[in-house]
């Protein structure tokens, strides 16, 4: 009967683990490998599930472990009933919501790991019932509030765990009475407060203490040298005020040591420099002074990062320093060392990264070049080369060209650099940023810079350089700014120049340049910065000026210009800075530049214009500079809008100019006869013309009336705006339709831009009426976008409809569309830049899914409708075959296809669509904006699709598949990089699953992209 007894109470132990397990799972939304759904049924023991682990003697749940199974859900509180369980590992998921209090409960547990989910809320506080707990993992979650002081109280935990949260609080006093075991402390990346407890030094198993990007304040505990064991020691990115604990020094095991952006003074301790097994060593931007030892690298063997730019130290760089055999990155930038730098760097040749700039540095003063530049040339890996700001007063060697072909970065700006400069350094192909500005270099510059085909930044201004600029830069296809200011350059400006269609900024600036501006240079319309002034150039502007649309600043003044300011150039809407001062103009002011509304500086001064000053710049609200002195100008000064704070300095030499008295200029005369004009022009005038008006308004009634289909209905009418735009406004802001404003055609219309007569800028989506859907398309764009608010979604600002013309007037985006960025090599968008784009198109879409009354499905997302303001911050647009579903509805079908290649599968072949359609549309997008490969690309033909593609090349080789232009950009951190490739290409990869349900919601992807922005930029 005893048996029995025991037999029945096992069985119904291991029902309640059963139980436990079925609630668990039930509360499983998201399987994207039904591992789950195919293998824990209840036809087989849970002994054998996957993920469980059971005991031999009671058959009782010990271990739960689904890591990295992508498995989506919350935890379910009956977890509490596995009262048996030691181990809970569920990490690398997407588990949301809160952590139950019923964990509290299993009394066994000895190690709990749920890192990088998705949890939020605060840590449970019956946490602190875990008596046998010995790890303790909750890294990269959305947890909030104190830890509570009860887990400090489980003497037998080893590891703390609870990085990039946003926990908040301080760590108790007596942190380490009750941890007498502790071996790791990682809760970097939060808002903890706080002194650091010197108690800590009672935590004398700690092998691992991370506290950095945090709130700490107050001085480095001494006692944190009692922890004799601690390997890695992490404090960076606080607010440590104090020095430097000497006690440090002793802790023989410390392999990482890093306490930089701090406000720690006083001096490196010396024996610091004997800890034989330190790899790194990071002390940047605190207020650090004294010397480094002269012995430095006799105790540092093993060292390979030394980072101790931004502080004060001063004194030589010990020559030693050259024994780092194995340092990959030596940053000694941004203090006040002086002497020589040592000759022997060569020795280094591992290293990547050097970088000693804005230091007080010498040559040696017997040699006439940079010789100590000739020793790198034995480094062949080094990427990066960084010596600008310091007084070495010599040339640079012919040797330079011998240096390793994987040199990305050379600036050695403001550095007394005199003499030539070398023809050998057309050798350094991979080149990507050259800065040698602000030096004595004299000559010519050299043809072989031609050959630097993937420079992105050439800076050679402020020097001495005279000759022509050459022909052969015009090989540069990737250049991006380009500064040839303040040299001595003569003859003319490059006709080829005006073909660098990557170019944003130029500046010829304070030269000899003689010549017209070459009309190509108009070419260029994304160019955002000219500088062309202090030169001799002649010639009339050309009308092309007004071409160049992403133009921001132009400077042309103290050359010798003539004729007439083009009219055209009241085009140039992004235009913040235009002078003209200086040159021999003549003819009035166009009244066009009262269009230029971004306009805050305006000089046209020294110049011979004549006539009024428009009353069109009355309109130019954010104008705060405007100088129109010395030239023939005449008549009343304007006094509405910006011309109300204007200084009288800016108007003088004009004798025939009149006006206000703030002006200091001679009074209009005929005010008084004006305004006896005036009074008759009511008293009279007026009523008649009133009259006129009434009769005509009465004949048009009747007419309409008679016949009201002979006319058209054009005044516009949307029900988000209270403002009005009629047939006649839209022809005349487009210039009727002008093919110069047309922005793009897509498939059920043109968009065009406006420029409206009260200034304002938008973009008019004008629908071809002679396509089958082009009324019901119109007709859907305004009933969804009427009703919904984004700010990443395009704004329409009202509409337009009559019989023979249906348009959208919506929001002007500057930058154009992210097709443009991706699909052209004259466009570079960097890592962050289009995570930002996604993380904004997936906030967009996470509010049409999730954030409206009723669920909205855009069902044509692609990059061509993936708009750019002038901030770069993406707009989703173009809704004419959206889907607006019932509030219940989650299921639809359209005989409306979308893009092929974006289409979901269910989409192409059914005409099936949900959100999941979206989120599809959306991985492929993201696929492609890494990639830079189009799905519809010739490479992918039958089964070969780009979802295949990227699959085949995950996770291993996926740095094989990203855009090489992403790969090429220079990183401190390779490995970094290429880890937050994979986790965008495996969430794409999750987007495009081939069945829906196997697809994240869009919440879960904007979540998961902002983890990737957060842990990997």
């Amino acid at each position: 009967m005893l048996y029995l007894f025991f037999y029945v109470v096992a069985s119904l132990n291991r029902s309640t683990d059963e139980y436990a397990l079925l609630a668990f799972k039930s509360q499983i939304t998201y399987d994207p490998n039904k591992i789950l759904a195919k293998n824990w049924s209840q036809g087989t023991s849970f002994c054998n599930w996957i993920g469980i682990t059971c005991g031999t003697r009671h058959r009782r749940v010990r271990g739960l472990n689904l890591a990295n199974m992508g498995l989506g859900g919350t935890i379910a509180k009956e977890i509490g009933g596995l009262s048996f369980l030691r181990s809970l590992i569920i990490s690398n998921n997407n588990f949301h919501g809160f952590i139950p209090d019923e964990m509290g409960k299993l009394s066994k547990l000895r190690e709990i790991d749920i890192q990088n989910n998705e949890l939020n809320g605060t840590i449970p506080t019956s946490f602190g019932f875990l008596e046998n707990l010995k790890k303790l993992n909750l890294s990269y979650n959305r947890l909030i509030g104190d830890i509570p002081n009860t887990i400090f109280n489980l003497s037998s935990l080893v590891e703390i765990s609870f990085v990039n949260n946003s926990l908040s609080g301080t760590l108790p006093t007596d942190i380490c009475h009750n941890l007498p075991k502790l071996e790791m402390l990682r809760i970097s990346v939060n808002q903890i407060s706080g002194n650091i407890p010197p108690s800590l030094g009672t935590c004398t198993n700690l092998k691992l203490l991370s506290l950095s990007y945090n709130n700490f304040f107050g001085s480095i505990p001494m006692e944190i040298g009692n922890l004799s064991k601690l390997q890695i020691l992490y404090l960076g990115t606080n607010d440590l005020i104090g020095t430097v604990p000497y006690s440090i020094g002793s802790l023989s095991n410390l392999k990482k040591l890093n306490i930089g952006i701090n406000s720690l003074h006083g001096q490196i301790p010396e024996s610091i420099f004997n800890l034989s097994m330190l790899q790194k060593l990071g002390f940047a931007y605190n207020n650090i002074s004294g010397n480094l030892p002269s012995s430095i690298a006799n105790g540092l063997p093993d060292l390979e990062s030394l980072t101790i730019g931004a502080n004060r130290l001063s004194g030589e760089i010990p020559g030693c320093i050259s024994n780092f055999s194995k340092l990959t990155l030596l940053d000694l930038g941004e203090n006040s060392f002086s002497g020589r730098v040592p000759m022997n760097l060569g020795n280094l040749q591992n290293l990547q990264i050097l970088s000693f700039e804005s230091n007080q540095l010498t040559n040696d003063p017997s040699m006439l070049e940079l010789n100590f530049l000739n020793s790198l040339i034995n480094c062949r890996q080094l990427r990066v080369i960084q010596i600008s700001k310091n007084p070495f007063d010599r040339m640079l060697p012919r040797a330079l060209g011998n240096l390793s072909a994987s040199v990305e970065i050379f600036t050695a700006y403001s550095s007394s650099i005199k003499g030539i400069i070398p023809n050998e350094i057309g050798n350094l192909i991979n080149l990507i940023e050259l800065d040698i500005g602000g030096n004595k270099l004299t000559g010519t510059i050299p043809y072989t810079l031609g050959q630097l085909r993937k420079v992105q930044m050439l800076r050679l201004e402020d020097n001495k350089l005279g000759g022509s600029i050459p022909v052969n830069l015009c090989n540069l296809v990737n250049l991006y700014y380009l500064d040839l200011g303040n040299n001595h350059l003569s003859r003319q400006v490059p006709t080829c120049l005006g073909y660098l269609t990557s170019i944003r900024e130029l500046n010829l600036s304070y030269n000899s340049l003689t010549s017209t501006i070459p009309h190509t240079l108009w070419m260029n319309k994304e160019i955002q910065i000219i500088d062309l002034s202090y030169n001799l150039l002649n010639g009339s502007l050309a009308p092309e000026i007004g071409s160049v649309k992403g133009m921001r600043e132009l400077y042309l003044s103290r050359n010798q210009f003539s004729g007439e300011i083009p009219s055209t150039i009241g085009q140039l809407q992004n235009l913040i800075n235009l002078t003209l001062s200086n040159n021999l103009l003549h003819a009035p002011i166009p009244e066009s530049l009262g269009n230029m509304i971004a306009l805050q500086y305006l000089d046209l001064s020294k110049n011979n214009l004549s006539g009024e000053i428009p009353r069109s710049l009355e309109k130019l609200k954010n104008l705060m500079y405007f100088n129109v002195s010395f030239n023939e100008l005449g008549g009343e000064i304007p006094n509405g809008g910006p011309f109300k704070n204007l200084a009288a300095d800016f108007f003088v030499g004009n004798s025939k100019l009149c006006g206000a008295s703030q002006y200091k200029v001679m009074p209009c005369k005929g005010n008084a006869t004006s305004s006896s004009s005036k009074t008759r022009t009511l008293k009279y005038i007026l009523p008649s013309i009133a009259l006129v008006i009434i009769l005509a308004i009465i004949l048009v009634y009747l007419m309409r009336r008679r016949n009201r289909n002979t006319l058209l209905s054009t005044q516009c009418t949307f029900p988000i705006t209270i403002k009005r735009i009629s047939y006649y406004e839209v022809l005349n802001a487009t210039n009727k339709f002008d093919e110069e404003n047309l922005i793009g055609i897509g498939s059920i219309g043109s968009v065009y831009k406006g420029i409206f007569s009260d200034g304002m800028i938008a973009a008019i989506k004008v629908f071809n009426l002679h396509l089958e859907g082009a009324n019901k398309s119109f007709d859907t764009e305004c009933h969804i976008l009427c009703n919904i608010r984004h700010r990443n979604l395009v704004k329409v600002i009202t509409s337009c409809s009559n019989l023979d013309l249906k348009a959208l007037v919506l929001e002007y985006m500057p930058n154009g569309n992210l097709n443009k960025w991706l699909s052209s090599s004259n466009y570079f968008l960097n890592i962050v830049q289009r995570l930002e784009i996604m993380i904004d198109v997936a906030s967009a879409l996470e509010y049409l899914h999730h954030g409206y009354s009723s669920p909205i499905v855009h069902c044509d997302l692609k990059p061509s409708n993936i708009l750019l303001d002038e901030d770069m911050v993406a707009h989703v647009a173009d809704f004419g075959i959206a889907k607006l579903f019932t509030e219940d509805q989650r299921i639809s079908l359209t005989k409306t296809l979308g893009t092929i290649g974006y289409m979901a599968p269910e989409y192409g072949s059914t005409g099936l669509i949900s959100t999941m359609a979206d989120v599809y549309s959306f991985g492929i997008m993201l696929m492609e904006t890494f990639t830079k490969m189009k799905p519809t690309d010739d490479t992918f033909v039958g089964e070969f699709t780009m979802r295949r593609w990227v699959l085949e090349s995950f996770p291993n080789a996926i740095t094989q598949i990203v855009d090489v232009d992403l790969m090429n950009a220079v990183e401190n951190n390779v490995s970094a990089k290429e880890s937050c490739f994979r986790s965008i290409m495996g969430l794409g990869l999750e987007c495009t699953a081939d069945l829906p349900k196997e697809r994240l919601a869009m919440k879960d992807v904007l979540t998961r992209l902002k983890k990737i922005k957060t842990e990997f930029c």
